[in-house]
């Protein structure tokens, strides 16, 4: 069984795990989840809201950056409310064959004006993405770094001559769980509104975990 919960559920249901006995809880910081058990047997994970600490009172502080061919949208988040974004767009796509100058390089090189012209246009867009990444992270404490990338474009952000301010494997790295449309201010905004929910696991349709639920009044 899954379940979507607020911030404000999220928060009243580890507080009555906390209190109750016979729960253990166990943050993984990489999905930024807690897995409930009960005498080492699963019950629940809980994925927390992005905004919010485990076992801390201060909001959790984040960059958000969607990344698809020749769209990105990238904003810096002070507890879930955005402080300041950017949007790129790039011209990296064939009209007539509908594919990415990136894919196409592995098949058909890049003799042509119009690749040249796609390649230039990519090489600014990685660049900039770094840039602003690199100005949001100077300027802003971060506590995490969500990211929406697929596995084709994920190597460019490290082979741009502006260096990527992360490393691949950074700590703060949390993979975006959510499908992402064409990134632009309002898709930024939406997966935003998404990260600042939680979403409740329950291991078939454990009782335990349901009666607290029920005590809480949280359908």
């Amino acid at each position: 069984m899954i379940k979507n919960l607020s911030k404000e559920q999220v928060e009243k249901l580890i507080g009555a795990l906390q209190d109750a006995s016979g729960f253990s809880l166990s943050y993984h910081h990489e999905k930024h989840l807690l897995s409930i058990s009960s005498e080492g047997i699963p019950l629940a994970d809980l994925r927390l809201p992005l905004s919010m600490h485990f076992n801390e009172q201060q909001p959790l502080n984040y960059l958000l950056l969607l990344v698809q061919t020749g769209h990105a949208a990238i904003g810096y988040f002070k507890g879930g409310e955005i402080v300041v974004h950017k949007v790129f767009k790039s011209y990296l796509v064939r009209k007539k064959q509908g594919m990415s100058q990136l894919k196409y390089l592995k098949t058909k090189g890049k003799s042509k004006a119009g690749s040249r012209v796609r390649l230039g246009n990519a090489v600014d867009f990685f660049e900039n993405i770094n840039e602003r990444s690199e100005t949001y992270l100077s300027e802003y404490p971060v506590d995490r770094i969500a990211i929406s990338c697929s596995k084709t474009i994920w190597p460019y952000l490290f082979q741009s001559k502006y260096p990527c301010p992360f490393e691949k494997k950074d700590e703060r790295l949390y993979k975006v769980p959510f499908h992402v449309h064409t990134p632009k201010l309002e898709e930024l905004i939406k997966i935003n509104r998404s990260l600042q929910g939680g979403l409740l696991e329950i291991q078939d349709d454990e009782k335990r975990i349901l009666n607290v639920l029920d005590q809480l009044n949280i359908a």
